[in-house]
């Protein structure tokens, strides 16, 4: 457990978000529920550093990057976490934030969908058992929801269409 907690230290020390990722399926049989919270809460911060330094420079984040990735990876989570709680406003500027950010088109599109979704108040439970393509997504070993359900895209499509009438 030592080990560990110097590990956490010095990659928290160098800002090293992938590596925190990594340490934490480590620390998941050795840690309790309130230390993996702050051990979660300090990867946020890093990636909340790391987005408004990006901001900043106005450059975007390259998902190829490990360090951009895990940065994306952990604003996602953020985003799906006001989503799950049904703080929509929240959860939709995220994504639109996210969409923004990467140099990605696929993870662009997925993060744009993922903002409509929210938009149109689409419960949690819906979104993961009617909207999104869990399957596929997982086949893809994709950090977020990549692929979506014909019914996603049908309401998308409907919802396209009234907009432009």
């Amino acid at each position: 457990m030592e080990i560990l907690k110097k590990e956490v230290l010095k990659a928290q020390e160098n800002g090293d978000i992938a590596e925190l990722y990594t340490l934490e399926q480590r620390g998941q049989e050795m840690l309790n529920e309130e230390d993996l919270a702050g051990y979660y809460a300090n990867i946020l911060d890093l990636a909340l550093e790391r987005l408004t330094q990006t901001l900043e420079q106005k450059v975007r984040l390259n998902i190829e990057d490990i360090q951009d990735f895990s940065t994306l990876r952990a604003l996602y989570e953020y985003a799906m976490e006001f989503y799950s709680a049904k703080k929509y406003n929240d959860a939709s500027a995220l994504f639109e934030i996210l969409g923004g950010l990467s140099n990605d088109v696929v993870f662009a599109g997925a993060m744009r969908i993922h903002q409509d979704l929210v938009d149109l108040h689409v419960n949690m439970d819906d979104f993961i058992s009617k909207m999104a393509d869990i399957e596929a997504t997982q086949e893809a070993d994709s950090f977020y929801v990549k692929f979506f359900t014909d019914e996603a895209k049908e309401l998308l499509g409907n919802l396209e269409q009234k907009v432009t009438i």
